[in-house]
């Protein structure tokens, strides 16, 4: 089963891909991580890629593709969860064409519905213990001990230096702007499935299961 897991920044995609993966076997398609690894690895796409970025350009479209496809012919389980591809339309046509070529298809798209303000403060407040990686939130979340990490006593924290209200709106309108066209593409083909995406995560992860289990 292939899935395009799609939301903004914050949305939970990451959270509920693990899941996926954890409970189905599945295998998450992050593009960025899969870039990296790419680059690390020395693979042919990953050296192409690397040239581009080391001369301060964007890595395009057509690289991109190809990464997935090197990925998708190493195997992907029960599934991909594609996360963060694709993100234009040029993409999608991409990724059409790959899942085709390799006898696949396409069986869902999951949208992660958010309200923006709430993301923003759920984003902006997060922060995690510098020592262990525990994760707290300004007001969901704080430490029972205020300044203590209730897991190893450490009195040390840090914040992403992305997590500001600034930065979140910029990628949203960025989202919203790019991705979210992609959206009708896949809506006229019947595949587009939305969940509540400030929900519990349990329910969120119960929703998606509920549309994944309906074939």
């Amino acid at each position: 089963m292939n899935i395009i897991l799609l939301g903004p920044p914050g949305a939970g995609k990451g959270t509920q891909s693990e899941r996926l993966v954890a409970e189905r076997g599945m295998v998450q398609l992050s593009t960025g991580d899969m870039l990296r690894a790419a680059v690390k690895a020395g693979t042919p796409v990953g050296v192409q890629a690397k040239a581009v970025m080391d001369a301060g350009e964007l890595v395009s479209d057509a690289i991109v593709s190809a990464l997935i496809g090197e990925r998708m012919d190493a195997g992907t389980g029960a599934g991909a969860i594609f996360d963060g591809y694709p993100r234009t339309a040029a993409q999608a046509d991409a990724l059409d064409l790959l899942l085709a070529g390799r006898g696949q298809t396409l069986d869902h798209v999951i949208e992660l519905e958010v309200n923006e303000d709430a993301l923003v403060e759920r984003i902006v407040g997060r922060y995690t213990c510098a020592n262990c990686g525990a994760g707290y939130h300004d007001t969901f979340k704080q430490p029972k001990t205020s300044g203590v990490c209730d897991v190893c006593g450490s009195t040390e924290f840090k914040r992403r230096p992305d997590d500001n209200e600034q930065t979140v709106r910029t990628r949203m309108a960025e989202y919203r702007a790019k991705t979210a066209p992609i959206i009708p593409i896949y809506e006229a083909r019947g595949l587009v499935r939305r969940v509540d995406g400030m929900a519990d995560i349990a329910m969120v992860t119960g929703s998606i299961e509920a549309i994944l289990n309906a074939g």
